[in-house]
């Protein structure tokens, strides 16, 4: 007799997500003892992988390079909202926490997931190959809206700190929103093939070679991707009381505890990425980095400048000399990576410095 095929319905995947957000109704608003942390831990790692595998069902349904934007743009919505509850509570750290997040979210995208891909995919295959087109129109989109958002504020004059005049910030805004807005035109539209991934043989592969799902699958996954990036953004929140206890404990600053958070919120991201890097799909890792970090300044600047209007106390957007130092490096490093098309894992080891540089400057300035 023939098994019985599993219903979807009774799937881990399914599942995962829906527990993480009970243990996120039980531990919101609360303290937690030893006890609610770890399950709270738990299901949020749980919450992360179903999380990664209901982006990789929707992917593969839609194609590339629709997926990695469904992933991107899910988590960066998510992540915007979760700034502007916490930016609405006040709190002395509440003007500089945009700007934190954002810097973050660049430097783990660009440096983090980009690197640990590259690394992966060329201690598998022994080269990575990329479209050089698209990954360079990516790269400048986010250059220019991570000096437009985080450097220009700290050099402009109309206003006393590292922050933009009400005149400055709408342009600093509409300029994100035209340029995040071009970029997804340009990847969905007449140049889509430049972020397609790449063969051995330089030959664009449009499609995954197994069938994709039904739309009935695809349509259960975009709803389960969309609960579980609320549970993991949830239970980040809800675990970074214990995280900056611990983080206060070990003798870190407290601005440290963002970047904590921020590697939480980007896990499902990662991991997608490893797993495309893994499968010799490197271009799909690159459009996941630097599509995250593009959403993240497109959509994140927009949105918290309207919403400063309704809250007290200055926005400070720029950054400080040593995060200007690093971004700059990163960007330079990022250029000489992108253009051959290709990489070994030196690049994707330099890239993985550069984020342990970051990570470790932002315990130890």
């Amino acid at each position: 007799m023939a098994a019985v095929k599993r219903k979807p319905l009774l799937s881990w995947t399914v599942i995962a997500p829906i527990l993480g957000m009970a243990v996120l109704a039980a531990v919101w608003g609360r303290e937690l003892g030893a006890f609610w942390v770890t399950v709270a831990a738990v299901a949020l790692v749980a919450t992360v992988l179903a999380a990664v595998h209901h982006a990789e069902v929707v992917a593969h349904r839609v194609g590339e390079p629709y997926g990695s934007l469904v992933l991107a743009v899910a988590v960066t919505v998510i992540e915007v909202a979760l700034i502007v509850t916490v930016m609405a509570g006040g709190g002395e750290e509440s003007s500089t926490l945009a700007r934190d997040t954002v810097f973050a979210a660049v430097m783990i995208t660009t440096n983090g997931i980009v690197g640990i891909a590259l690394l992966v995919g060329a201690l598998k295959y022994g080269m990575t190959l990329f479209n050089p087109e698209g990954s360079g129109a990516a790269l400048a989109t986010v250059a220019t809206l991570a000096t437009l958002g985080l450097v220009l504020p700290t050099f402009t004059t109309s206003e006393s700190g590292p922050e933009y005049s009400t005149s400055q910030l709408v342009f600093a805004a509409l300029a994100a929103l035209v340029l995040y807005g071009l970029f997804v035109f340009n990847q969905t539209g007449r140049h889509r093939d430049f972020f397609l991934p790449v063969t051995a043989e330089g030959v664009v592969e449009d499609e995954e070679h197994a069938d994709p799902p039904s739309t009935r699958t695809a349509l259960l996954s975009l709803a389960m991707l969309l609960v579980a990036l609320v549970g993991v953004v949830g239970l980040a929140k809800a675990e970074s009381p214990a995280i900056k206890a611990g983080v206060l404990a070990a003798g870190f600053p407290a601005s440290s505890v963002g970047v904590a958070i921020a590697l939480l919120v980007l896990l499902p991201e990662s991991i997608a990425a490893v797993r495309a890097a893994s499968r010799e799909r490197i271009q799909t890792s690159i459009n996941l980095g630097y599509g995250s970090a593009m959403a993240s300044i497109g959509l994140t600047i927009p949105v918290i400048a309207v919403a400063s209007f309704f809250m007290d106390g200055p926005l400070l957007l720029g950054l400080g000399s040593t995060e200007i130092v690093l971004l700059g490096l990163t960007i330079v490093v990022s250029v000489l990576t992108i253009v051959p098309g290709r990489a070994t894992r030196l690049q994707g080891g330099v890239h993985l410095v550069l984020l342990a540089a970051y990570l470790f400057l932002a315990i130890n300035p």
